[in-house]
């Protein structure tokens, strides 16, 4: 695997690794249920980062207006924290954190985007995509 270009995104190392198990679990919660699988893929473009995930889950409930209320949850036995927190470090970051079923019909499609540090990336102005799996 050839490496990409590197990245200046800053941040709190900490709260970000928070933030990215967070969205992880609930992914792999998800596709649990159903047997699917999850999948990690980014971006750059500008001076922007971006990281999708995308679980073959059950998908969102029809009402999502609560998803990133604080104690709301709709696992048995969840805190209905994860998302809230999620939440609050992206947009402390100032990024942008939305889910959304996914296009294919089956599952959530969750977008994490924060800003790369502008003049100290080597990122290119062209997108550069990767993707685990």
């Amino acid at each position: 695997m050839k490496a990409g270009p590197e990245l200046i995104i800053k941040a709190d190392a900490d709260q970000l690794e928070q933030l990215l198990i967070n969205l992880l679990r609930n992914a792999v919660d998800a596709a649990l249920e159903t047997d699917g699988r999850v999948e990690l893929s980014w971006s750059t473009g500008g001076d922007q980062f971006q990281m999708v995930v995308t679980d073959e889950g059950p998908g969102l409930p029809t009402d999502t207006g609560n998803l990133f209320v604080p104690f709301y949850t709709t696992k048995p036995g969840g805190s209905g924290i994860g998302l809230a927190l999620c939440l609050q470090i992206a947009e402390g970051h100032g990024g942008t954190l939305t889910l959304e079923n996914a296009a294919t019909g089956r599952g959530v499609r969750t977008c994490l985007t924060l800003p790369l540090e502008v003049g100290r990336s080597t990122a290119p102005r062209t997108q550069k995509r990767g993707r685990l799996s």
